[in-house]
Parts: structure tokens; C-alpha cells; sequence
């Protein structure tokens, strides 16, 4: 059978998207013997591109771990994904899928008032809540490690943000060891940019969510996302130079490749 120009376009991005994912995996040595793996699935491209290739990984007989997959609702967030929809893309991969509920509750935001002086902003709020019924259900289930669907992009800007923002230079590493628990974050998208992403979830007919967040396209986050796009009219590289200047610096939120 002759196969469409979408098709084919499918089957070279797929296989370029598999070798980073790979290789990202090595380098950092992301993936052992042994590992229960949770993944954080929101039912955005990235999440969902992380279960796909994870899921397929985990088919293949070296090494050996488990994978499982987590869908957080926030109670006070209105914006979701299709349910069935995502619990019918796990089940292709071969990942078990778990719905947990969670709320952010006028006590807890009372709390942090207090203790800082003035409220969080929503999209700490929501990240907090989020994360931490994450590592419930990873202690539920005796999980070592939990993967999350950052990719290239996401370390760049954060790096960025933490530059401008916080004058520190660091940023969100591709494998962090968790002081008070014995898990482990993993981010085994951290070579692929976000824009192969993009077009491989176009590509492979990912559905986008029902809602979106309201503030993802008014966040610091997304006028950063704007400033390395006008960046690259500088130098069409940017975002590898950033990359390299990241490993280049000796600092343990970035190891080494192996």
C-alpha cells in the first residue's frame, strides 16, 4: 500500500522524536531495571506525547519498568480534558490510567496568605495542588519515579524567567532527586523542542482539550515563550546556543551527560 505524504511525514518525525527521546534517556539515565513510572497526564500534547512513548518503551524487553498514568482535576480550575478520549489513548499504549480529584479550598489559600503576606498567584496554586496529588497517588502506588512532559522549550524559558525574575541561573533539570521522598522527577522530553511537538500531535490527531487554562496565554511564562520567538530573528539558533551554555555551566540542576 502506498502510503499519503501525511503519512510518511508521520513515520520520519516519529522516528526523530523516538531517537531524542531515547537519547535523552540515556544521557541522563532516566529510565532503570526495576522502575515504577507515574506520569502526569493533563491531556495537552506534551502529556500525551510522554505516555505514547513511554508506553511504547515500556513494551520493549530492556529494561523493565512499569508505567501508569495520572489525570489531576482541580476543583476550582474550569478547564478539562475528554475523559474517555484520554482513557482510550492510554489503553493503546498499554498504560493504565488513574482520575484524581483534587481542591485548592479557601483554608489552604487562607494559609499561604498568611504565612507569605499577600496570596499566590493562581497558576502557583494550581501547580502546587496538582503536584502534590502527584506524589499521593505515587506513594499510593509505590512509584520511584514520576515523569513529567517538559520539553526543551520549558527549560529554556525557565531558565530565562529564573534569570530575570529570580537572578539565579537554573532551571528545571531532566532528572531531580526529591530531598524528602525517595522518588525521583524525570522529564525524558527535555531534547525534543516544543514545536516537533506540536506537529506530531497534529500529525497523529491528538484532541486538544474541551477548555484551556485562562491565563496560559497572559502568563510571565508566555511572555518569555514570546521574547525567545523574537530572539531567533537574531539568531535563528538561539535556542541550541541557550542549550549548550546550560550544560556548559557546571551546576547540579543540569548533570553532566553520561
Amino acid at each position: 500500500m502506498i502510503k499519503t505524504p501525511q503519512e510518511i511525514a508521520l513515520q520520519k518525525l516519529r522516528a526523530r522524536l523516538t531517537k531524542r527521546f531515547h537519547k535523552a534517556c540515556a544521557d541522563y539515565g532516566l529510565i532503570a531495571d526495576g522502575d515504577h513510572i507515574l506520569v502526569g497526564l493533563s491531556g495537552g500534547k506534551d502529556s500525551l506525547a510522554l505516555i505514547e512513548f513511554l508506553g511504547k518503551r515500556a513494551q520493549v524487553y530492556v529494561p523493565r519498568f512499569q508505567v501508569t498514568a495520572v489525570h489531576v482535576r482541580v476543583k476550582e480550575r474550569d478547564y478539562h480534558s475528554d475523559l474517555s478520549y484520554l482513557e482510550d489513548f492510554c489503553a493503546r499504549v498499554r498504560v493504565p490510567l488513574i482520575i484524581r480529584d483534587t481542591e485548592i479550598g479557601d483554608e489552604a489559600k487562607g494559609e499561604r496568605r498568611e504565612a507569605k503576606g499577600k496570596e499566590k498567584d493562581p497558576c502557583f496554586l494550581c501547580s502546587w495542588y496538582r503536584r502534590k496529588a502527584l506524589f499521593d497517588v505515587a506513594k499510593e502506588l509505590g512509584c520511584n519515579k514520576i515523569a513529567l512532559g517538559h520539553h526543551q522549550d520549558d527549560l529554556i524559558e525557565t531558565l530565562l524567567m529564573n534569570l530575570f525574575f529570580q537572578g539565579s541561573i537554573s532551571t528545571i533539570p531532566p532528572l531531580l532527586q526529591m530531598d524528602k521522598m525517595p522518588i525521583q522527577m524525570i522529564r525524558p522530553l527535555c531534547l525534543i523542542e516544543e514545536k516537533d511537538i506540536a506537529r506530531y500531535a497534529e500529525l497523529s490527531g491528538y484532541e486538544k482539550q474541551l477548555k484551556l487554562c485562562p491565563l496560559e496565554k497572559v502568563s510571565s511564562r508566555a511572555k518569555v515563550k514570546e521574547l525567545v520567538t523574537e530572539l531567533e530573528k537574531l539568531n535563528p539558533n538561539v535556542r541550541d546556543s541557550i542549550w549548550t551554555a546550560m550544560e556548559n555551566i557546571k551546576a547540579d540542576y543540569l548533570p553532566k551527560r553520561k
